[in-house]
């Protein structure tokens, strides 16, 4: 799953490269596709621990470098709720680890839908965390999405085992992400929440991760290091496309990620989900774009409508 930054919803803007951001963005779901089948074939191998804590490596060098090129890096340590700035990083990574634990077993296409839970999780727990408001219409896209997870992880579908777990418990740990997110992002910079992400990720990761290193043989190496230079590219290409497009507008193409998953699935592990968990899927996939269009509607009532009540009502 992409961590990349989610900023507030909103229109386009003038001088924004719409069709580009949107290519790019497409792309990156793609390249952020590959890269959960080279960490799923890595994890035939390797400890979850171990390759989570050298991706963290780069990204946390990655965060380091992006944050230090806006402002010195002892200004980006700054922030006003420095506590919460860690619990984000504490869940951060609580959301990666569980996904690669979920990725030893689960196939792509499963996990995939199990991920795209997190907008309709997010809706849930910003009612008591964040004060909003939530309609009718995301109410029940909330009710439908977690119809079709019990779908796919029904009896005689994907067995409920420790990984399908993690994999849920990863869209929880990302929900909450996203949620303290939305708190810090109105007081804090976001060369300072991307720091802290990355500190704390980098000293969480490396404190578990050393306790499971094993040597990596030559093709290990080569996918390990695949992983890594294609996360940071891709997160670099994300944060490109977010400053030629709205957040609202590219978010969708996040839900190629399903069928993407399907095609890696057959052609990489040769998987192909049976027709009752697909149909799972795409309850889940159709329930989040409902969350998404309405929340890009409600992005685009002018301030002053009877409609416009909160920023996510």
């Amino acid at each position: 799953m992409s961590e990349a930054a989610k900023p507030a919803l909103g229109g386009a803007r003038a001088g924004d490269n719409v069709g580009l951001g949107i290519a790019i963005s497409i792309f990156v779901v793609l390249v952020f596709g590959v890269q959960d089948a080279i960490s799923k074939t890595l994890l035939e191998t390797y400890s979850p621990f171990q390759i989570v804590m050298i991706r963290y490596w780069a990204f946390a060098a990655l965060s380091l470098f992006l944050a230090g090129r806006k402002a010195p890096l002892r200004q980006a340590f700054k922030s006003t709720s420095p506590w919460l700035q860690v619990l984000r990083g504490v869940l951060l990574m609580l959301d990666v680890w569980l996904f690669s634990l979920g990725n030893r077993t689960v196939p792509l296409a499963q996990l995939q839908a199990i991920s795209l839970l997190y907008p309709l999780i997010v809706t849930i727990i910003a009612i008591p965390l964040l004060g909003e408001r939530v309609g009718v219409f995301r109410a029940s896209a909330v009710v439908v999405g977690f119809l079709g997870a019990l779908i796919i992880i029904r009896p005689g579908g994907l067995p409920l085992t420790f990984d399908a777990v993690a994999a849920i418990g990863s869209s929880v740990a990302y929900a909450f992400y996203i949620v303290l997110t939305r708190r810090v992002s109105a007081r804090d910079s976001t060369a300072t929440s991307m720091v802290y992400v990355g500190v704390v990720g980098l000293v969480m990761s490396s404190a578990v991760g050393i306790f499971h290193w094993q040597a990596m043989d030559l093709r290990g190496s080569l996918l390990m290091g695949t992983l890594m230079v294609t996360m940071c590219t891709s997160h670099g290409l994300m944060m490109k496309a977010l400053s030629m497009a709205p957040a609202s507008l590219l978010q969708p193409f996040s839900y190629l990620a399903l069928p993407w998953g399907i095609v890696l699935g057959f052609f990489i592990f040769g998987y192909l989900i049976d027709p009752i968990s697909l149909v799972g899927a795409a309850i889940i996939a159709g329930a989040g774009l409902v969350v998404v269009v309405r929340e890009r509607h409600k992005a685009t009532v002018p301030a002053g409508s009877a409609e416009a009540l909160g920023p996510r009502d």
